[in-house]
């Protein structure tokens, strides 16, 4: 024994302490030539103006995000969960895209809806794909059983459940148990922009979720977790946090998680093995993707 302390108390004084832990860090990183990671975004063949928060804005993630549009597949026809086999191609076009083309990381999409076509994605690349914020419910369900409830808020309540047996076979989730309630926005003042594609005033629509949320809790003081299904909703989760004291996830923690397991964690381990992003995001507008004479045909002006 005291010929370990010996030892340490010699390193120390030998390189003093700080040279001594320096000495035992990790070495750093064996190929700078790996770039961060990135997320893809599945979009709408619809134009609507995305808050920061939203999926559709590049602001709502600190890492580098791509879209790519899908022509022809609208709001309603996600909505469905039915593609034509013209706009079907169209999506794997987009999923390739931005696998093989941009690399990214992880694929998700700008509308909850597109969990209908979660298992067709799956089949265009081998990177993992979470289409909406409801493949999140299987881990939330596991945190938190049984005895406690979680709220899944939704733009439109009555248009979600025809997605009830597909959100059953991908996530492994009953909405229709007791563990669950799911609340739709349709009657908050203001959110009804979302439906018409019409910009969202945060200042008139953020005191109508803070009270929907506070209602719902107070109906179900259970509740101990919420999820926002709807890819506009994440505006407002800061405002819920603060103001209910529980914990919200959206669709922007659901893309921050799954980006999380491709980057560097500078607190321990091996450091500086991927290059830094920059900060930039490509610039991006809907219909990029398409010849002009597409667009007149597709896209909404």
């Amino acid at each position: 024994m005291p010929l370990i302390l010996g030892g340490l108390a010699g390193a120390a004084a030998g390189y003093g302490a700080a040279a001594w832990l320096e000495r035992r860090k990790p070495p750093p990183g064996k190929d700078p030539n790996i770039k961060h990671a990135s997320l893809g975004v599945v979009r709408l063949d619809w134009h609507y103006h995305p808050l920061p928060g939203d999926v559709g804005s590049p602001d709502s993630f600190e890492y580098p995000v791509y879209y790519r549009a899908v022509p022809g597949l609208t709001f309603e026809i996600c909505q469905s969960g039915k593609m034509s086999p013209e706009i079907q191609q169209n999506f794997k076009d987009a999923i390739e895209f931005l696998d093989k083309e941009r690399g990214v990381s992880v694929i998700t999409s700008d509308c909850g809806f597109f969990m209908w076509f979660q298992k067709e994605a799956r089949l265009y690349t081998s990177k993992p794909v979470v289409m909406s914020s409801l493949a999140l419910l299987p881990s939330l369900h596991a945190a938190i059983g049984t005895d406690g409830k979680i709220a899944i808020f939704s733009a439109n309540s009555t248009s979600l459940g025809p997605m009830h047996d597909t959100v059953a076979k991908e996530c492994g989730v009953d909405w229709d148990e007791a563990c669950y309630v799911l609340v739709g926005c349709q009657d908050v003042e203001g959110f009804g922009a979302v439906a018409s594609g019409e910009p969202l005033d945060l200042e008139k629509v953020t005191p109508g979720i803070v009270r929907k949320a506070k209602q719902v809790i107070a109906e179900h003081p259970d509740i101990h977790a919420i999820l926002m299904e709807c890819t506009q909703l994440p505006p407002f989760s800061d405002d819920v946090r603060a103001a209910t004291g529980l914990p919200v996830y959206d669709a922007i923690v659901s893309a921050d998680f799954f980006i999380r397991g491709f980057v560097d964690n500078p607190r321990f381990g091996l450091n500086d093995w991927h290059r830094p992003w920059d900060g930039q995001q490509e610039k991006y507008k809907l219909g990029d993707n398409v010849q002009d004479k597409e667009k007149l045909l597709h896209y909404k002006p």
